[in-house]
């Protein structure tokens, strides 16, 4: 045997060893993700659209090496669309699980009680699905970014369309009461000149409710030309089903300023024909303005789930894909670092350009205007969800608030107007 032979196997074993060490590492590396959404309870479609997009969004990503070299872990949690718990699974998720960024929700009152614990925790949050002014406005903190548009950008847009068509006539607002109602509420007031509220008159409904007989009564004996239902989800899938039932379509023209796929779909095609509403994003606009990837997104998602992809959706798969690109851009996953590479960052994936303003962290963007297909051309489509004509939109500089109206309103609630460090910066 050749003296120096032991000595070279050995050394030999050893590169192997620490070879086959250095992958298995390698091949250990994530990074947790925590998606905080309603799995249940009375959102649960814009839920579950979430989850289905998150997880096809992890699946892209990680077959294209991750993020930063390290495979995305993504860690659910169960809202139920209750505030208390959603801030609970985000304490939760950051001191057990370790997590690096927090996202989902569809309702304000979840994402205001997240975004508190993420500021303690220096963990940035990007709501989903919360439309409420509140969000960026009175309660904005530095770690947190709405990708949805807010309810004072769709109420300009809808105002637009509004004050074009029904100039002087007579409102009634049928809002629930809650963060997202009032703000909803008082945006549209403001923008379709309908504050006097002795004339256009309004009512409260618990959240949540299932029954809104009495309030949609009420409103009918007020005569409106137009009914304003600021209500979400099931709720209003509810209530225009009510309403239908009772005739009053046929009497008014029925507004829903925040609309879904998914609130479409439970409404049912012959109920919500005629409805008039707005979207951040459906899945006919890609088709519409011959957007690639927002193409590509859709025929993905059908392909996986058949059926197309809502808002809630689409806005799941850009945020993953905006923190992605934001910590490449930054080089690491600091938060702070982080933060600094999105504040005014522009972007385009699934329809046109977006921008994370600096200020608020607010994504400005199109708003959409849709009016409600005839049931006819509804249940035409194979998987029956062809619900939105595209009859408006607005473009997002000239839907969102000022710096100085988002000043004033900071000012009025006490609040800084350039929003707090993270713990440690």
């Amino acid at each position: 045997m050749h003296p120096g032979r032991p000595a070279f196997t050995r050394i030999l074993i050893g590169l192997i060893l620490l070879f086959s060490a250095s992958v298995a590492l390698a091949s250990q590396g994530t990074v947790k993700i925590a998606l905080n959404y309603p799995e249940t309870g009375p959102y649960y479609m814009q839920g579950k659209d979430q989850w289905r997009a998150a997880n096809l969004a992890e699946t892209e990503i990680n077959a294209a090496g991750g993020i930063l070299n390290q495979k995305i872990e993504l860690v659910t949690y169960d809202t139920k669309s209750s505030s208390e718990l959603a801030a609970k699974n985000a304490v939760h998720a950051i001191n057990s699980n370790g997590v690096k960024m927090i996202f989902g929700g569809s309702s304000s009152a979840v994402a205001v009680a997240v975004s508190k614990v993420c500021q303690e925790k220096g963990v940035p949050f990007f709501g989903t699905l919360t439309y409420s002014t509140t969000v960026t406005g009175e309660e904005a903190r530095r770690h947190t970014f709405r990708e949805c548009n807010d309810s004072w950008m769709a109420a300009k847009a809808i105002s637009s369309y509004m004050n074009k068509n029904f100039k002087g006539k007579k409102y009634f607002y049928i809002t629930a009461d809650y963060t997202w109602g009032w703000t909803t509420e008082a945006s549209l007031r403001k923008f379709s000149d309908t504050e006097d509220k002795a004339i256009h008159k309004g009512v409260l409904t618990p959240f949540p409710s299932t029954d809104f007989t009495a309030a949609l009564k009420k409103a009918d004996q007020e005569r409106p030309d137009v009914l304003v239902l600021v209500l979400f989800g099931q709720e209003m899938a509810n209530a225009i089903r009510s309403a239908h039932k009772m005739g009053m379509k046929e009497r008014m023209q029925i507004v829903v300023p925040n609309l879904t796929l998914g609130m479409a779909e439970r409404g049912t095609p012959r109920a919500m024909q005629g409805v008039v509403g707005t979207v951040p994003w459906c899945w006919q606009i890609p088709y519409t303005y011959n957007y690639e990837r927002g193409i590509k997104f859709v025929e993905d998602f059908q392909k996986e789930h058949q059926r197309y992809p809502s808002s809630s959706a689409a806005s799941a798969y850009t945020i993953l894909y905006e923190y992605k690109a934001a910590v490449e851009r930054a080089g690491t996953f600091d938060s702070g670092k982080v933060i600094k590479a999105l504040e005014g960052h522009r972007y385009q994936l699934l329809k046109d350009e977006q921008v994370w303003r600096d200020f608020d962290h607010q994504s400005v963007q199109t708003v959409y205007v849709v009016r409600c297909k005839p049931r006819d051309e509804v249940v035409k489509n194979r998987y029956n969800l062809d619900y939105f004509e595209i009859i408006d939109q607005l473009p997002g500089k000239m839907a969102a608030c000022s710096r100085q109206e988002w000043n004033d309103v900071r000012k009025a609630a006490g609040k800084p107007t350039r929003l707090e460090k993270l713990p440690g910066e």
